[in-house]
């Protein structure tokens, strides 16, 4: 597999620089995590970078992307389709009347 070299900011991973598995289309993950391991043997602690554009100065192999600390660690909100409100799951469905007619005064047409 193909890997590129990809900045830290941020966090504890601030200034580094390492290489970063790419996919098919030639990007790295949107978020990379790194557990780091408790000292008292309890459950490992999970710093999470998300992707972000680069500057553009530098050469053409210069890496694209660079990765900035999360100290939150929210998880992605999923896929963004240009159809779906803010706040709302994508598969929920709006919200549908359940009579022919629109609301306000009903036709009148006998006269």
């Amino acid at each position: 597999m193909k890997s590129e070299d990809t900045p830290f900011e941020g966090g504890p991973m601030d200034g580094r620089v390492l290489p970063v598995l790419v996919g098919m289309t030639g990007h790295p993950p949107k978020t990379y995590r790194i557990p780091v391991p408790a000292p008292d043997g309890g459950p490992p602690t999970v710093l999470v970078y998300r992707r972000e554009p680069r500057d553009a100065r530098g050469g053409l192999r210069v890496a694209r992307w660079k990765y900035v600390y999360d100290p939150e660690g929210r998880r992605a909100s999923g896929r963004k389709w240009p159809w779906s409100k803010p706040g709302r799951p994508a598969s929920a469905a709006p919200d549908a009347t359940p009579d022919a007619t629109p609301g306000g005064k009903p036709d009148d047409a006998d006269g």
